[in-house]
């Protein structure tokens, strides 16, 4: 059986407004404020947890659930 890949985090970009809530509780810093404009999420580092969906005050943080794989 193939091993199922992570949940990882998407921001809406056009509804972000760059305020750095999600950024002070992130525990492995996968997201940054790209140009003052909006956050933008670390694919390579994010697990997926979810921190930073529940303190995002504008709610434009979704956690999406990877590609699932079938057994053989």
């Amino acid at each position: 059986m193939k091993i199922l890949s992570k949940s990882v985090a998407r921001v809406q970009q056009s509804s972000c407004v760059a305020c750095g809530c999600c950024l002070k509780v992130c525990p492995r810093q996968a997201l940054n404020i790209w140009k003052g404009s909006y956050a933008v999420v670390d694919q390579g580092l994010c697990v997926g947890c979810g921190k930073c969906a529940n303190e995002c005050p504008a709610s434009v943080i979704d956690i999406l659930p990877g590609p699932r794989l079938r057994p053989p």
